[in-house]
C-alpha cells in the first residue's frame, strides 16, 4: 500500500474501534520544540542520557544532573502542547476505552486534555526526597520555574531532593505497569514517536499483538518494532495524526 492508502486503512481501523491503547515517546513533542530524548542539543551535547538519568550520576553529581532537569523545565515550561497531542486529547474524550501510556515527562498530554494517561516514566513536574524519608511522600508536585536551589532539598528532612522520574536501572512503578498491561486488552494499539529500544515500554506493542488487536506505528523513521507492526507509517506525528483525525469523521462519522 502506498503511505496514503495505510493512513486511510489506519483511519477506519480508529473510527470503528471502541478500545484503543496509545504509546507515545519523545517524537511527539519535538513539534512543541522539545528535543528527543536522545537528541544533541545545547550545553547537554557532550552527555548521553544514560551518563545522567541514572541514580548513579544523582549520586555522585547531584548538581550537574538538576542542571540538565532544570533546563528541560524550563524549556518544557515554555513549550505548548502540537497538533499531535490535541489529536490525541480529542480521541481520549470520544473512544470509550482510550488509554494513553506515555513514556514523556514533559506533561504536554495532560495540557492538551488527554483523559487517562498513564506516565510510564514519572514527570518532570514531580520531585521527590533522595533518602525516602518517612515523613515525605513518594512524590510531589513542584511546577517552580526556574528552580529556587538546585539541587532542591526535601521540606521534610532538609536532604536532597531527585526528579520525579523513572532513571535507566530503576523498576517501573508497579501500578504504573499493572495500568499500562491492563490496557494491552484492545482492538488497537498504537505507537507514536518512540524508537522501540527502551523496555519495559517497547515490550508492550508484542502483548497487545498476543492478545488479537489491530497494532500500528507512526514513526519519523523505521525502528525495530516496524516490520512486527500491521501498519507502520514513516512521518511526523503531528502531520500523520492530523490526517487520520481528518479522515476519521468522513470514514467512521464518529464525533
Amino acid at each position: 500500500m502506498t503511505a496514503g492508502e495505510e493512513i486511510r486503512a489506519l483511519a477506519v481501523r480508529i473510527a470503528r474501534a471502541s478500545r484503543i491503547t496509545v504509546v507515545t515517546g519523545a517524537g511527539v513533542s519535538a513539534a512543541s520544540g522539545i528535543p528527543t530524548f536522545r537528541g544533541a542539543q545545547g550545553l547537554w551535547r557532550r552527555f548521553r542520557p544514560e551518563q545522567l538519568a541514572t541514580p548513579e550520576a544523582f549520586e555522585k553529581d547531584p548538581k550537574l544532573v538538576w542542571e540538565w532537569y532544570a533546563w528541560r523545565r524550563e524549556l518544557v515550561a515554555r513549550a505548548r502542547p502540537n497538533r499531535a497531542h490535541e489529536v490525541l486529547a480529542a480521541w481520549s474524550r470520544r473512544v470509550p476505552r482510550f488509554t494513553l501510556v506515555t513514556q514523556n515527562v514533559d506533561g504536554l498530554h495532560e495540557r492538551a486534555g488527554t483523559r487517562n494517561v498513564v506516565r510510564f516514566h514519572g514527570s518532570l513536574w514531580e520531585i521527590a526526597c533522595a533518602r525516602r524519608c518517612p515523613r515525605s511522600p513518594r512524590r510531589w508536585p513542584d511546577e517552580t520555574v526556574p528552580l529556587r536551589e538546585v539541587p532542591p532539598r526535601c521540606p521534610h528532612c532538609g536532604g536532597p531532593a531527585r526528579p520525579g522520574v523513572v532513571w535507566f536501572g530503576e523498576p517501573i512503578d508497579p501500578d504504573v505497569l499493572a495500568a499500562a498491561q491492563s490496557a494491552l486488552d484492545c482492538d488497537l494499539f498504537l505507537t507514536v514517536g518512540t524508537s522501540a529500544v527502551v523496555y519495559p515500554a517497547a515490550g508492550l506493542l508484542a502483548g497487545a499483538a498476543r492478545g488479537g488487536a489491530f497494532t500500528a506505528e507512526i514513526n519519523l523513521e523505521e525502528t525495530e518494532a516496524s516490520p512486527a507492526v500491521d501498519v507502520a507509517i514513516a512521518g511526523r506525528a503531528e502531520d500523520v495524526l492530523d490526517e487520520i483525525e481528518r479522515l476519521v469523521g468522513p470514514v467512521g462519522g464518529r464525533r
